[in-house]
């Protein structure tokens, strides 16, 4: 299973971070990988940017995450740690 940590600290929640929730589990929910990934909130972690949410996946961690970026943010990452968890 895939862990994917959106920070909801007060910097990253004012840039997004529920934004950014709502596109993540719409995601999942459309896709049916309920049983593929976790989806936690989680406090600061210490990558802060000027812009966007800091997400990490896995061990991963990615700054700046927007509602812009997060398309690519989606299938270049996360959908990349399922297939790896999956062993494709």
């Amino acid at each position: 299973m895939v862990v994917v940590r959106v920070c909801v600290g007060s910097s990253c929640h004012l840039k997004g971070a529920p934004e950014i929730v709502g596109l993540l589990e719409k995601k999942v929910e459309e896709n049916g990988l309920g049983d593929e990934i976790a989806l936690v909130g989680s406090f600061c972690a210490g990558k802060c940017n000027r812009v966007g949410v800091t997400v990490t996946v896995g061990e991963n961690v990615y700054p700046g995450v927007t509602v812009d970026s997060f398309g690519e943010f989606w299938n270049d990452k996360v959908m990349t740690a399922v297939a790896a968890d999956k062993g494709e």
